[in-house]
């Protein structure tokens, strides 16, 4: 068998690897070997013919080249060992040919920064460091796989750069949020991924995966009618926990119709700050909340398992509204209220939000849900 390009293996190699379970199934995190595929990938590159080629880097200055040369097709493979400093691309791939950037687990990358000053709205900036372990900024197309990302400010940051699949990453100890799809990100996926010990420094803005950006900031973030419209993504399989100071995912206003499925949460270290204190807080439109499997035990503040909110926004949307909880096992460690708690139901008349009766929960203080449960 061959492909186009080195890029394009990308996913067959996730077939060949992973167990089948099915046409439709997606394999969980825990049943597909990393390495293996990190291994499938360098041996098929390197045996299959390729447009854009295959670039290996084994330091800083060398990842820095490839990601300032990128061309559409191109696979950057990332040779073991840690690369410190500031990781940008601006560099687009393509539909039928993305980029990608695989390296093994034991590839790391960290941000010693930030330092200068930067632009009042972030962009890169000639004198800046922004402090990101790899920031994407309108490069759509990209496949980001394997690697580590640790000791950063922030971790992933995806700005203006949809179409990009985030697969087999693991990023821990960050100053503030993980990984962020913001600046109408959209169709982007996040899966089969670790994220742990976030908020080291602003405990209230350790998020997980942050999708989309508060209302109030889309004067900077928003370059869609002025709404961050980061819809559609999808997380899918990732390992959650523990020490995730805010929210494992924050779903922001204005964004819609994402899926987050099959997902563990470990909510041991939430902080409650900046009113974090669930797994999930819901305040798009339209998501599928599906086969999650989520715990908390102490330390740390807990509140409910899910939670929806309804800012206002303008333009005018049903934020947090129209979205659909099923088949999720929730443990609230004898802490938390509801396993899913929906702000309002009058703010949602027109769009219901609907929780259905295959949800679980076991030691709640109140139960699975605050609304009528649906079939």
């Amino acid at each position: 068998m061959q492909w186009r390009t080195a890029a394009g293996l990308f996913a067959a190699l996730i077939t060949l690897v992973a167990p089948s379970a099915g046409a439709n199934a997606r394999p969980p995190a825990s049943t597909v070997d990393a390495a293996a595929v990190t291994t499938a990938l360098t041996l098929a590159v390197q045996h299959s013919p390729s447009e854009s080629g295959v670039v290996d880097v084994s330091t800083a200055t060398e990842l820095r080249s490839a990601l300032a040369a990128a061309r559409p097709g191109q696979t950057i493979r990332l040779a073991p060992g840690e690369y410190h400093g500031s990781f940008v691309t601006q560099r687009a791939g393509t539909a039928s040919l993305p980029i990608t950037l695989v390296g093994p687990a034991d590839a790391v990358l960290v941000n010693d920064g930030p330092s200068g000053s930067g632009p009042s709205c972030p962009a890169p900036t000639s004198g800046w460091d922004s402090g990101y372990g790899l920031w994407l900024y309108a490069a759509p197309y990209w496949n980001l796989f394997g690697f580590t990302v640790k000791d950063s400010k922030k971790g992933i940051i995806l700005d203006d750069s949809p179409h990009v699949t985030i697969d087999r990453v693991h990023v821990h100890h960050i100053d503030e949020e993980a990984v962020h799809f913001r600046r109408s990100s959209a169709d982007g996926v996040i899966r089969n991924s670790r994220i742990s010990h976030t908020g080291l420094v602003q405990a209230g803005y350790g998020e997980g995966v942050y999708i989309g950006s508060a209302n109030s900031n889309w004067a900077c973030h928003g370059n869609s009618g002025g709404v961050d419209r980061s819809d559609r993504v999808e997380v899918l399989d990732n390992r959650f926990g523990p020490n995730i100071a805010a929210e494992h995912i924050d779903v922001k206003e204005g964004t819609f119709d994402g899926v987050i499925s099959g997902n563990t949460f470990d909510g041991t270290g939430i902080s409650g700050q900046n009113s974090a204190d669930s797994w999930v807080d819901v305040k798009g439109i339209g998501y599928v909340i599906e086969r999650n499997t989520g715990s908390f035990a102490s330390p740390g503040t807990f509140a409910n398992g899910y939670e929806t909110h309804n800012p206002a926004t303008t333009p005018s949307y049903a934020n947090g509204c129209g979205n659909v909880w099923r088949d999720n096992a929730s443990d609230l460690g004898g802490v938390g209220m509801y396993a899913i708690r929906i702000t309002s139901t009058s703010k949602c008349a027109g769009d219901p939000n609907v929780v259905h009766s295959s949800n679980t929960v076991r030691n709640a203080l109140s139960g699975l849900t605050n609304i009528k449960v649906t079939p």
